[in-house]
């Protein structure tokens, strides 16, 4: 042993009577209460253990001391977490304990756990629990019920986990082993947050902290502390939350626990995410990270990746975000985390919308959706299998009391029967709770089809129905009986010069400020939307010629009127339009009314730009004279005041 675990030790003993043990076997009892305080005392009693061992062998004790030293460092160096199990699976042939290679199994289910495979974690809990029952070895045997719990719970398996935590807490206090009780009572906290049963979860936290705290176990109120900043997470209460964090914080870095302290920075990023700080959120994540590189937690790690590309994607650099979810996504499936899973495809589905990527963005997100409808049926399952776990329970403990006590059968009976008839009203109102959680889920899931078909038919930049949208309504006006109707093509003067000279983002300002125009000028049933570049399109259904070159002056002035000072486009500068007009005809169909349109809108950029040409059949063939007419009329028209427009005008007064 080191100097400096020798002097810590020391330290520790003259505030800590219960170090003044001497036989190995007392040093690690010692170690395995000191694990809850103070790790690094645990870590000193065992390696003083182990000293004494060299001279005196006890293969049985020699084993535990081993157990105790996997437990600190697999929080801390896995490669020596490994050693360790390796060693004591040496000493097995010279072990008199029954069920001694639990312990072995027990050491290497949590260092795979610490590299994420879940899977294999589970497997050699499962044997750790048989090895154990086998050899009558109830110390070995809660510990792998509390391992095995832990992991159940992580994998959806709550109401199995929920079982082996209750049996593991029972054989701790049949044991007096008060300290790894109060851990179990915190596993069953963790296992109803799983549930979903955020109350009774925060419920079982708190008393456990007054515990933890009045018996000094400093290491497992942080743990606590850490649980309890979760729970209040999935609650939305982030004020409780950032305050359990902090002391999770605090507490860490009192007793020098880095990996206490790594998730508790995890718990204040998440924080600051939720309340919309990402920047902050990165900066504790970067502290984090530097602290998690010691840690070797591989869930850890996927959890810092998924606050990470939370704040990234808040921060509007969504391809970065898609990359560190995208790996989050990865280490939460090899762990068969679904809670996980679910809250990280949910952000990934959001970073690909905002990425641009929406063929991806719905798959995804339909993936979510899937993973969430799993884990919201897996909750309430789970659930009812706990309430089932429960009456079988109490049903065979009311049975043993009738074999003792005859004479309160019929009582018993009586209240047997009240039970089961709570039970089953229980039972029906979680059944009608179910349809309609199932109901509303449906609803979301419409809701969000509606969303994603509305997103397909809409222009990202200006928020206009885009070309697909508003050529749709150009058809419908063409259809048999629709009463026809005119078509405006709207296109931007010069405006390759607000590209060339002030650059793109100004270009898309200025495409912004003339959707807004158009927007609030054109109402139903008239629609409009942007066609493409700097080209809009008008679709006025039952409008004549007149009244439909009245409608385009009033845009075209009304476009000109926008001030372009906020861009700097120079003293003087306007932003003006050119529109093409055509009216629906008889024979019409889709392309040959825009081609009219377009030839309306290059002959108004070849007479000089800023003004309306109209091109119908009628025009075409009396050489435009009537078209210059109309667009004289309108000008006219429009020198009235707006109120006295028809109120069936599609223009906005």
């Amino acid at each position: 042993m080191s100097i400096k675990h020798r002097i810590l030790v020391i330290v520790l003993a003259l505030h800590a009577p219960w170090l003044q043990a001497q036989t190995p076997a007392e040093l690690v009892l010692s170690g395995r209460q000191a694990l809850g305080a103070d790790p690094e005392a645990s870590r000193a009693l065992a390696g003083r253990a182990l000293e004494a061992l060299a001279r005196r062998p006890d293969a049985d004790v020699h084993l535990r001391a081993r157990l105790l030293l996997c437990d600190y460092f697999a929080e801390r160096d896995l490669a020596a977490a490994e050693q360790q199990a390796q060693a004591m699976r040496a000493l097995l042939p010279a072990t008199r304990r029954g069920g001694a290679e639990a312990a072995v199994l027990l050491c290497e289910g949590v260092a795979q756990e610490a590299r994420g495979d879940s899977r294999r974690a589970l497997a050699l809990f499962d044997r750790a629990v048989s090895t154990a029952a086998a050899g009558g070895d109830d110390e070995l045997m809660a510990d792998a019920l509390f391992q095995r719990a832990y992991l159940r719970g992580v994998q959806g398996e709550l109401a199995a986990g929920l079982t082996d935590m209750r049996r593991a807490m029972s054989l701790y206090e049949k044991l007096q082993q008060p300290q790894q009780a109060q851990n179990a009572l915190s596993g069953i906290a963790i296992l109803y947050n799983r549930m979903g049963d955020h109350a009774q979860a925060r419920h079982y936290f708190e008393a456990s902290l007054k515990l933890q705290r009045a018996s000094g176990m400093s290491r497992e109120e942080l743990v606590t502390l850490h649980n309890l900043g979760r729970t209040l997470e999935g609650m939305a209460d982030w004020p409780a939350a950032h305050k359990a964090f902090e002391e999770a914080l605090h507490l860490a870095r009192r007793i020098h626990y880095p990996r206490g302290e790594a998730y508790a920075l995890r718990g204040l990023a998440s924080v600051r995410n939720a309340r919309q700080a990402p920047s902050e959120a990165l900066a504790l994540l970067d502290l984090a990270s530097q602290i998690q590189q010691d840690t070797p937690d591989e869930r850890l790690r996927g959890q810092f990746l998924l606050q990470r590309g939370i704040a990234l994607r808040q921060l509007h650099r969504p391809a970065e975000a898609v990359e560190l979810l995208q790996q989050a996504m990865e280490i939460f499936r090899r762990a068969d985390s679904l809670a996980e899973q679910v809250a990280a495809g949910g952000e990934l589905a959001a970073a690909l919308k905002d990425s641009g990527d929406w063929r991806a963005a719905f798959t995804h997100h339909a993936a979510f959706k899937e993973a969430s409808d799993t884990l919201l049926r897996r909750q309430l399952d789970q659930r009812f299998a706990t309430l089932k776990i429960e009456f079988d329970s109490a049903a065979k403990d009311k049975e043993n009391a009738l074999l003792q006590r005859e004479k309160s059968a019929a009582d018993a009976a009586l209240a047997q029967e009240r039970r089961v008839g709570r039970l089953k009203l229980v039972v029906m109102l979680l059944a009608t709770a179910l349809v309609v959680v199932l109901a509303a889920l449906a609803w979301r899931q419409r809701r969000s089809g509606r969303t994603m078909q509305k997103l397909a038919m809409t222009d990202e930049l200006t928020a206009l129905p885009n070309r697909r949208h508003v050529l749709a309504r150009l058809e419908a006006l063409l259809a048999p009986g629709a009463g026809g109707g005119a078509l405006l093509i709207v296109d931007l003067d010069h405006f390759k010069r607000f590209n060339d000279e002030r650059g793109h983002l100004i270009g898309d300002e200025v495409l912004r400020a003339v959707a807004d125009v158009l927007r609030q000028a054109v109402r139903p049933p008239a629609a409009v939307g942007r066609l493409g570049g700097e080209e809009f399109v008008v679709v006025l259904p039952r409008a004549d010629v007149m009244r439909a070159a009245e409608v385009a002056e009033d845009l075209r002035r009304r476009v000109q009127a926008i001030d372009a000072a906020p861009w700097s486009l120079g003293s003087g500068t306007e932003i003006t339009t050119s529109v093409g007009l055509t009216l629906a005809e008889p024979g019409d169909d889709l392309s040959t009314m825009l081609r009219r349109a377009d030839e309306a809108l290059y002959a108004a950029k070849a007479a000089g730009r800023n003004r309306v040409v109209v091109r119908t059949k009628v025009t075409e063939a009396q050489d435009g004279q009537q078209a210059d007419a109309v667009i004289g009329a309108a000008r006219q028209a429009l020198r009235l005041p707006l109120a006295s427009a028809d109120a069936d005008s599609h223009s906005r007064g």
